[in-house]
C-alpha cells in the first residue's frame, strides 16, 4: 500500500490544536448564545426537563433523574457540571427569574452548597414553560443530532424575552470571560418595545426606561453616571453597595444598631462570611471601636446583619469605613460577550436588542408559517367534510359498494372502477367526485354522529374560524410592521403576567473614602505568650500587674502608632503595625501572631521581638550558628515593607541571636563546649545585606548555640541551661579566636 508522508511544523500544529480547543470551549461550554442567553448545559438541561414532562403543574422529579437524562442524551460532560447548572437556575438569589422550581436543599445565599442530587427534586417554572420552551413543536428552531446521533436536540431555545439581559451571564472561557449583569424583566421588555418602535433610539433614551442593572440581592448601584458608557461599549465597572439602615434603640438601655438588609450581588456566598470576619477585625484593631457586637440574623425572609454601636457613635463614619474596608461596597466588572453567529462578540445594549428582535422575527416567521400550513390543511379537510354532508347518501353507497378502503378512497377521488352501486345514476355521480386524498381519508374516518344537526353547525363554525386564522396569519407573514406589532403584543402579555418591580436602586454616590482621624499617640504594653498569641494592653498594667507578666515570653512598652519587628532563625524580619494588634484586657487571649503578619510559625522560629526603634542611632547585634557576628544600625530596619531579609546568611547557616547593642563584652558558647569572650568594641558595623565578621573559630562540626552581652562589674555570672558560670572562669580574648573549654558540672 502506498503511503504519503505529510510534513507539518510542530509549532503550527500546536497553535492550530490550541485554537480548535479554545473555540470548542468558548462556543460549546462557557459562553451564552445571544439568541436565548443560555449556555449549552443550561439549554440541554431545560430541554431534558421538558422531554421528561416536568411542567409546573406536575410533581417534582429527582434531580438525579434530570441530570441522568441530560448527560445520557445531550450533554456528556459529567454530572457535576449539569447539577451545578440546574442548582444555579433554581436559586432566586442568583437568578432574577429562576428557570427551575426547586424542592429540597438547594444551598443558601451564605454559600452553603446544595444537597446531593439524589435528595433534591425540581420541575420547570411556569415562566420557563411559557416563555422559554413554548412552540418547540412548531418548527420554530432547528434540531440537530445529539452527540451519538440517537436523539435530536434544539440548536437554540425559542426564548421570547432577552434572557441574556434578564438573567445575565457569567462564564470563563480560554482567553476571554463574559460577565453580564441581570436586569428587571418588566423594564427590559419595555426597552425592547421602545427599540422596535424606534431602532435609532439612543442608549440614553433606553436608560430612561431601564435605568440600569437589577440584581436579585437588591442593593445600590452607586455610579449611575458611568452606565451610559458601559452600555455603549459593553465593558466597564459598576460600583455596588449594600443597603444599610439605622435602627435606634427604643429603650434607654438599648444601643443603636446598623442593619444591613441588602448586599451587593458580588457578596453572595463566602463574601458574607468574609464581611463578618473583616468587620470583626476592624473592630478588634480599633479602626471601628464604635462596633461592640456583630450578629448575622439572616433567614429565608432575607438578609439581616446587625452591627451594635456604642452610644454617641458617628454613624456616617462607621458606614464610610465599612464601604471602604469591606465588600459592602464592591465592583461588578461588565464584559458583555456572547456567541453571535458562532463567534464570540462584544455587545452593546442596543446590539443585544437588535439581535433579539431579529431572532424573534425569525422564530415568529417560522411559527406562523407552520401554523398557516396547519390551518390550510385543516381548511382543506373541513371543506371536504362540508361538501360530503350534502352528498352523504352517495358516499354511504360508495362505502357499502367498495370491497376495500383503498377502493372507496379512490372512488371519492374520482375513480369509481370496481365499486358496486345500487342506483343507476350513482356511478356517473361518483365519477364526478374530486375530493383530495386528505379529504377522502377524513370522509372515510367520519363518524355518523357528526351528521347530527348541531355537529354540522359546529363544523361550519370551525370552518369560518379557520378561514379567519388563515387571513390573520397571512397578514402577519406578509407585513413586517404587523409582525413587529404581534411581537410587541406577546411581550406585553409576558410583562403583565411575570413582571415585577425592580429591587436595585440606581443613583450616584461619592466613592467611599477613609477619613483618617488624628490618633492620640500613647504608650501601650505589647504582650506575646509562649504559644505565639499577641495583644496590646494599657501601659499601666506594667506597674499594676507586673507579677502576672512573668508568664509572657515578651512584654515591653511601645507606641500605639509604631510597629513590632519579629526576627526569625531564617534571617527574615516581619513587621506588624501596633494598630493591627487587638487592644484587649489582660485576661483576654489575644490572636495568633501568624494571623496578622507574614510570619508562619510552622515554617520559621522566632528568636527576637522588639518595637521598631525611634532612635536610628541604636544598633542591633546579629550572631549566626556559623560563628559570624556584626552590628547593624537600627535605621536599616525602618521600612514600611511587611517582610525583609534581616541579614545575609551563608549556605546552611542560621540566625541564632539578635538584640540591641548595650553591653561592653560579648560571650559566644558552642555546642562542643567552647567559650569565647571579647570586647564589643572589636565589632565593626555592617549593612543589613552583609554576612558579618568572624566571631569565633569553630572546630569541624561545631556551631554556636548561645550568645551573651555582659558588662563586667555589673554582671559576674552567666546562665547556660541549668549551669551558672562565673565570668572569672572565661578570660578576655580577641575576636575570632578558638576560645576555651570549661568543665561544667553534670
Amino acid at each position: 500500500m502506498d503511503t504519503k508522508m505529510i510534513h507539518t511544523d510542530y509549532s503550527e500544529c500546536m497553535r492550530q490544536s490550541y485554537l480548535n480547543y479554545s473555540m470548542s470551549v468558548i462556543t460549546a461550554r462557557a459562553l451564552p448564545d445571544i439568541r436565548d442567553g443560555l449556555k449549552p448545559v443550561q439549554r440541554r438541561t431545560l430541554y431534558a426537563m421538558s422531554e421528561l414532562g416536568l411542567s409546573s403543574d406536575k410533581p417534582h422529579r429527582k434531580c438525579a433523574r434530570i441530570v441522568g437524562d441530560t448527560m445520557g442524551k445531550y450533554h456528556p460532560h459529567g454530572d457535576s457540571s449539569i447539577y451545578e447548572a440546574l442548582v444555579v437556575m433554581s436559586q432566586d438569589f442568583k437568578k432574577n427569574e429562576p428557570l427551575a422550581e426547586p424542592h429540597g436543599n438547594f444551598g443558601s445565599i451564605e454559600g452553603d452548597g446544595a444537597a446531593a442530587m439524589r435528595y433534591t427534586e425540581a420541575r420547570l417554572q411556569k415562566l420557563t414553560e411559557k416563555v422559554y420552551l413554548a412552540d418547540l413543536e412548531k418548527d420554530v428552531v432547528d434540531f440537530v443530532p445529539n452527540f451519538d446521533e440517537t436523539e435530536k436536540e434544539p440548536v437554540v431555545l425559542p426564548v421570547r424575552i432577552p434572557n441574556i439581559l434578564v438573567n445575565g451571564a457569567e462564564g470563563i472561557a480560554v482567553g476571554m470571560t463574559t460577565s453580564i449583569p441581570s436586569h428587571n424583566l418588566k423594564e427590559v421588555l419595555e426597552c425592547t418595545a421602545a427599540y422596535i418602535d424606534n431602532p435609532d433610539i439612543t442608549t440614553e433614551e433606553l436608560l430612561k426606561i431601564m435605568p440600569g442593572p437589577d440584581f436579585s440581592t437588591g442593593g445600590i448601584v452607586a455610579n449611575q453616571e458611568d452606565l451610559v458608557s458601559i452600555y455603549e461599549k459593553g465593558t466597564g465597572k459598576i460600583r455596588l453597595r449594600g443597603k444599610v439602615v439605622l435602627e435606634e434603640g427604643k429603650k434607654r438601655a438599648e444601643r443603636d444598631r446598623l442593619v444591613i438588609t441588602e448586599i451587593p450581588y458580588t457578596m453572595i456566598g463566602e463574601g458574607i462570611r468574609r464581611f463578618l470576619s473583616d468587620t470583626a477585625q476592624l473592630a478588634d484593631s480599633r479602626k471601628l471601636p464604635e462596633i461592640t457586637d456583630i450578629s448575622n440574623e439572616s433567614s429565608k425572609e432575607g438578609i439581616r446583619i446587625v452591627l451594635e454601636l456604642k452610644k454617641g457613635s458617628d454613624v456616617e463614619r462607621v458606614k464610610n469605613i465599612l464601604f471602604k474596608k469591606t465588600r459592602l461596597e464592591d465592583t461588578f466588572g461588565v464584559n458583555m460577550i456572547a456567541i453571535v453567529d458562532g463567534r464570540p462578540t462584544l455587545l452593546s445594549l442596543k446590539s443585544v436588542l437588535e439581535h433579539f428582535v431579529n431572532f424573534q422575527i425569525e422564530i415568529n416567521q417560522r411559527k406562523y408559517t407552520w401554523m398557516l400550513e396547519e390551518e390550510q390543511k385543516k381548511k382543506e379537510v373541513q371543506e371536504g367534510l362540508i361538501q360530503a354532508v350534502d352528498i352523504i347518501d352517495l358516499i354511504i353507497e360508495i362505502i357499502r359498494g367498495s370491497k376495500t378502503q383503498a377502493q372507496a378512497k379512490a372512488c371519492l377521488m374520482g375513480d369509481p372502477s370496481g365499486v358496486t352501486f345500487r342506483h343507476r345514476n350513482s356511478a356517473a355521480e361518483a365519477a364526478g367526485l374530486c375530493f383530495t386524498e386528505r379529504q377522502a381519508q377524513a370522509i372515510l374516518d367520519l363518524r355518523l354522529s357528526r351528521l347530527i344537526g348541531l355537529e354540522i353547525a359546529a363544523l361550519n363554525k370551525a370552518y369560518k374560524d379557520t378561514c379567519t386564522k388563515i387571513k390573520r396569519y397571512e397578514k402577519i407573514l406578509g407585513s413586517r410592521k404587523i409582525m413587529l406589532s404581534t411581537i410587541k403584543e406577546e411581550l406585553r402579555k409576558i410583562q403583565e403576567e411575570f413582571g415585577h418591580e425592580r429591587r436595585t436602586v440606581i443613583t450616584s454616590l461619592e466613592e467611599a473614602h477613609e477619613v483618617k482621624e488624628e490618633v492620640k499617640v500613647e504608650d501601650v504594653l505589647f504582650l506575646m505568650d509562649r504559644f505565639g498569641y499577641v495583644k496590646t494592653v494599657e501601659a499601666s498594667v506594667l506597674t499594676k500587674n507586673s507579677e502576672q507578666l512573668q508568664d509572657y515570653r515578651y512584654a515591653f512598652l511601645c507606641k500605639n502608632v509604631g510597629r513590632i519587628q519579629l526576627f526569625t532563625r531564617a534571617g527574615r524580619m516581619h513587621q506588624i503595625k501596633v494598630m493591627d494588634i487587638p487592644f484587649q484586657k489582660l485576661r483576654e487571649k489575644g490572636v495568633p501572631v501568624d494571623n496578622i503578619s507574614n510570619y508562619d510559625s510552622s515554617k520559621e522560629e522566632l528568636i527576637f521581638v522588639c518595637a521598631c526603634s525611634d532612635h536610628p542611632e541604636q544598633e542591633l547585634i546579629f550572631a549566626t550558628a556559623g560563628g559570624l557576628i556584626k552590628k547593624t544600625s537600627a535605621a536599616e530596619f525602618i521600612t514600611s515593607t511587611r517582610t525583609i531579609a534581616a541579614t545575609k546568611l551563608g549556605n546552611g547557616d542560621e540566625l541564632i541571636y539578635v538584640d540591641y547593642y548595650n553591653k561592653k563584652q560579648m560571650i559566644l558558647h558552642t555546642e562542643k563546649g567552647s567559650f569565647l569572650r571579647f570586647s564589643s568594641e572589636e565589632l565593626g558595623s555592617g549593612k543589613r545585606n552583609t554576612l558579618g565578621q568572624k566571631g569565633i573559630a569553630l572546630a569541624e562540626g561545631d556551631r554556636v548555640n548561645e550568645v551573651w552581652q555582659v558588662t563586667p562589674g555589673e554582671e559576674n555570672q552567666i546562665q547556660t541551661g541549668k549551669q551558672t558560670i562565673d565570668l572569672k572562669r572565661i578570660r578576655l580574648s580577641a575576636r575570632g579566636g578558638r576560645g576555651i573549654k570549661l568543665r561544667l558540672q553534670q
